[in-house]
């Protein structure tokens, strides 16, 4: 017989060990969340729906709404759950998956920023 464990949660560190800190902590969060879901909302909503903004620039700005979107959904809902229900552990799963999604989605940001640059860049010193 042999001895071996897996791991199949982690701890994680809360913000505060207070029950009132972590309740601030989570109206905050629920706050900043609901700002960046209802301001990416409106971009997304505004160039999906006036034809006249079916520009390659605003094109840009659409996708990075979304990817906006996607890494703030990523962390910040976990996190305030747990500040919500006093919690503080994470399985392997749900941690790999938030850190695979938050890379992925964070380095398809910074590529579509440097997209933008260099369309700029283009149209600014390089105009037809």
């Amino acid at each position: 017989m042999s001895n071996s464990s897996s791991i199949n949660e982690f701890l994680l560190l809360a913000f505060a060990d207070t029950r009132e800190l972590q309740l601030l902590h989570f109206w905050l969060f629920l706050g900043i969340y609901l700002a960046a879901l209802l301001g990416n909302g409106l971009i997304i909503t505004a160039i999906a729906c006036d034809h006249h903004l079916h520009t390659p620039l605003y094109f840009f700005l659409l996708n990075l709404s979304l990817l906006d979107l996607g890494s703030i959904s990523t962390t910040v809902p976990k996190s305030m759950t747990n500040s919500l229900w006093d919690t503080r552990a994470i399985f392997y799963q749900g941690c790999a998956a938030q850190v695979f999604f938050f890379f992925f989605l964070m380095s398809a940001e910074f590529s579509l920023l440097t997209v933008m640059a260099y369309d700029r860049y283009v149209a600014i010193c390089k105009p037809l």
